[in-house]
């Protein structure tokens, strides 16, 4: 009894000291070397020496289960038989106050051996898991990962062993010399960038809204909404009041849904960036707006439970304010069938432009005000009410044609996967085919060549649906040249959509022209040593195969003769892929604690350099230019997307100063 309350209080302490962990100073009081001292016939023995920070003491594997000690664990899948821990070498018994028993631990340095029988052709991971202890303090078990390669003659290598966050793994990642916060010149920065982006969101999110306007779950709602407020009210103007009331708590409540992932962004910066460009989330999100796509032309209808429905619609009689925000959550939850697609193309398309969960709630605001605003503005002036069209087939159209809009969007999930994966399934040509195929579908529906059977006709063929068609044939043929092997193929008004020039059926017989072709692929020191060897500074280009901003650069801006010119004349320019999806040797495998304290797992080329890019240029959103000497000394502040194009070009010759 007396040992439990003895491990709990070390519980305790552990969670009231355990932010001790986050400080550099003390996250790894311990700093450990590794070295095979002897291997015989499939029995190995492994010396982990450990050179221990001022005050601090590591507990001996000799210490039993029940107090705090060091230990070994193998990987699962890892097959190893009369393993033995033991200490060599000097260690410190004495009485703990705290544990109130006698301990056993390494003070300044010490060795623990590590003995185990093995078979041949294996390769041995785990980790050595020590806890330790200055003055009341005790932190967690703090692991030191390790890998042994075994070959077919019962050699032993040392493949890798290093502290979570520190040695050989943490110094291909922060770089001391990079000092984000003082460049050379003061030039540039991605403040301006981030605010136009989430303007364009905010009108995106607009857009989406009025088109969940006139959908037909929504659409026949306003007049009703309007007249239930003007008349059921005794005094008009509270008949306004209640109407604009109304509005808000629709804006209100899409606006909450942006809430969680607020939580979400806390604890990893990089993890919106993560969805955008993990190949089996972008798969799921392609078979959602396929989902949505079958809804819409009609084949079935999405929606919530009824019995939810119900319950809200119930508490819409209670007082006036919370009366009115439950029929507001009554129409988002009735209109689901028709918003819900909208709402989650647009949800989709927030997370994954990069720029954390203010943009979800960017969007949704901008959704929320123009599905809530029209029910207030027509309380107050109710004779726009007659200008109103009357529902009728002219909403079905309007679901057809966003159906046909989801289908290209699912191609465009489906084209992130690929190129991530490196699949090779859906080159550049063969999206533009798919897409041009969905785009004259479009167009002929609106024409009303193609039919569905289940869609009414309409009265006649209206001006603004032939306009309508006759767009979606330009665009269709505009479409045409991305098929071919010339200089037509680079669309630069769709470009970032499509896969880049290089992924291309034609190979590398692909057309390169205005092409900016990296020097450097995913090696940043094979960078260094070349801009040493040419005397040159260094373009670092953080981008995505899967980020459209990135593929608009590269197609709009880096063509530009001039700026074209400067990056391959001037530079060297290092392409570093974010999302490259491709695993790392397990020599290069590691743990990685960065400058909050967390732990993160580098086991993908795409790991790696993001990390690289958060930590050095406290920056996660693609893409991000910066400018370095072969020293690593930063010339000017990076910059994020930038179309304009003399805009890039002065800030690339002020990299060269």
């Amino acid at each position: 009894m007396k040992r439990s309350v003895q491990l709990l209080l070390i519980g305790c302490l552990t969670l009231l000291f355990g932010n001790i962990q986050a400080q550099d100073s003390l996250v790894n009081p311990a700093k450990w070397n590794f070295k095979i001292v002897k291997w015989e016939q499939g029995h190995y023995t492994i010396a982990a020496t450990a050179s221990i920070d001022n005050g601090w003491g590591v507990f001996a594997p000799e210490m039993s289960d029940d107090f705090p000690n060091t230990r070994v664990a193998f990987d699962s899948g890892v097959t190893v038989s009369n393993l033995q821990l033991k200490s060599e070498g000097n260690t410190v018994k004495e009485k703990n106050s705290l544990l109130e028993a006698d301990v056993q631990y390494f003070k300044s340095n010490g060795t623990v051996l590590l003995s185990f029988d093995a078979a041949p052709n294996s390769l041995i991971k785990g980790a050595l898991k020590y806890m330790a202890f200055k003055a009341d303090n005790f932190t967690n078990p703090i692991d030191v990962p390790f890998k042994i390669k075994i070959d077919a003659s019962g050699a032993a290598t040392l493949v890798s062993a290093e502290l979570a966050g520190s040695t050989s793994g943490a110094a291909r990642i922060k770089r001391n010399a990079i000092d984000v916060d003082h460049p050379t010149y003061d030039v540039g920065g991605t403040g301006a960038e981030g605010k136009k982006s989430l303007w364009s969101i905010f009108l995106l999110g607009i857009a989406g809204g009025l088109l969940a306007l006139v959908m037909p779950c929504t659409f026949p709602m306003i007049p009703m909404t309007v007249s239930f407020f003007t008349k059921k009210a005794t005094d008009p103007k509270k008949g306004i009041r209640n109407a604009f009331l109304y509005g808000f708590f629709i804006f209100l409540i899409y606006v909450i849904i942006s809430v969680p992932f607020y939580f979400l962004e806390a604890g990893n910066a990089a993890i919106l960036n993560n969805i955008a460009t993990n190949a089996w989330l972008n798969l799921f999100f392609a078979a959602i707006f396929l989902v949505f796509a079958l809804s819409f032309f009609g084949l079935y209808e999405i929606g919530l439970p009824s019995s939810i429905a119900n319950k809200v619609d119930s508490k819409g009689d209670m007082g006036s304010i919370g009366g009115i925000f439950f029929m507001a959550m009554t129409l988002a939850i009735v209109s689901f069938s028709c918003t819900g697609p909208i709402l989650g193309t647009l949800l989709v398309g927030a997370l994954t432009d990069n720029g954390g969960a203010i943009q979800l709630t960017v969007a949704l605001a901008g959704f929320g005000i123009a599905l809530g605003l029209p029910f207030g503005l027509f309380a107050l002036f109710p004779r726009f009410l007659n200008s109103l069209p009357r529902s009728g087939s002219w909403m079905n159209t309007v679901k057809i044609v966003f159906a046909f809009i989801e289908l290209a969007l699912m191609i465009k999930f489906i084209s992130n996967a690929d190129l991530v994966e490196h699949w090779g399934i859906l080159k550049r040509e063969t999206f533009f085919a798919i897409w041009i195929a969905i785009a004259l579908a479009t167009s002929l529906y609106l024409f009303g060549v193609l039919k569905f059977s289940y869609d009414p006709p309409p009265p006649k063929l209206s001006l603004g649906r032939k306009i309508l068609a006759t767009i979606f044939l330009i665009f269709a043929l505009y479409m045409v040249p991305g098929l071919t092997n010339t200089k037509y193929a680079n669309l630069s008004l769709i470009s970032g959509f499509p896969p880049p020039l290089s992924y291309s059926w034609y190979g590398k017989k692909g057309t390169t022209e205005g092409r900016v072709e990296p020097q450097v692929v995913n090696d940043y020191e094979a960078a260094l040593a070349l801009a040493k060897k040419e005397n040159k500074r260094i373009l670092i280009d953080f981008t995505g195969w899967a980020c459209v901003n990135c593929r608009k650069m590269e197609e709009n801006v880096w063509t530009d003769p001039e700026v074209k010119e400067i990056i391959e004349k001037k530079y060297i320019l290092l392409s570093l892929y974010v999302d490259d999806r491709r695993v790392l040797k397990d020599e290069d495998q590691f743990l990685y604690t960065n400058t909050e304290g967390a732990k993160v797992p580098i086991k993908t080329v795409g790991d790696l350099y993001s990390t690289f890019q958060s930590e050095n240029f406290k920056n996660a959103s693609q893409p991000l230019y910066a400018v370095i000497t072969a020293d690593e000394n930063l010339i000017t502040k990076p910059v994020g997307y930038t179309p304009n194009v003399k805009e890039y070009k002065a800030w690339l010759e002020q990299g060269l100063k």
